[in-house]
């Protein structure tokens, strides 16, 4: 007597199907996944007395060094740009947008708190962010001793790990 059980009648899967299963699975994920991109760019002045440079203060980490940005807010670039990524993708306006440097609350304000309320809006919308990739062009003062750590604050802002 054939078994009754309504798995009795599914076929056993092949590799074929699971694969076409899986497939159809990613592409649906994938349908709606967005790419953001953002750029920043600020002057760099010599510091006070010299000149009206800020900290130089990049990927949230303060780095010593004789110059620093022109900025109403603390003029990190690095994250200025993570921020416009991140609000791009979700197709929501532009950090100077939601952000303005006409806006005295602003004035010498810390760029994660940007990044970190972008990261909320688009949640909010239902994103998530996935990856941060960053290219950063500077002769100096030289990253690499402070790669990690930048690296550490993007991702705890965005709640990502930090290998993404």
């Amino acid at each position: 007597m054939p078994d009754p059980s309504p798995d009795a009648a599914a076929p056993a899967p092949t590799l074929a199907h699971d694969t076409a299963h899986n497939t159809t699975a990613l592409a649906a994920m994938l349908m709606d996944l967005r790419v953001g991109h953002g750029y920043d760019l600020h002057r760099l002045e010599p510091l006070p007395p010299m000149g009206a440079g800020r900290q130089f203060v990049l990927g949230g980490v303060q780095l010593a060094h004789d110059h620093g940005p022109i900025a109403h807010s603390d003029g990190d670039a690095l994250l200025h740009a993570v921020t416009d990524a991140v609000l791009s993708a979700a197709g929501q306006p532009d950090i100077g947008q939601l952000f303005p440097d006409t806006d005295p609350r602003h004035a010498s304000q810390d760029s994660r708190e940007f990044l970190r309320e972008a990261a909320r809006v688009v949640r909010g919308l239902g994103f998530v962010v996935l990856h941060v990739d960053c290219t950063v062009i500077l002769e100096r003062p030289k990253l690499s001793p402070h790669k990690q750590a930048m690296i550490e604050t993007i991702a705890h802002e965005l709640s990502i790990p930090a290998s993404r």
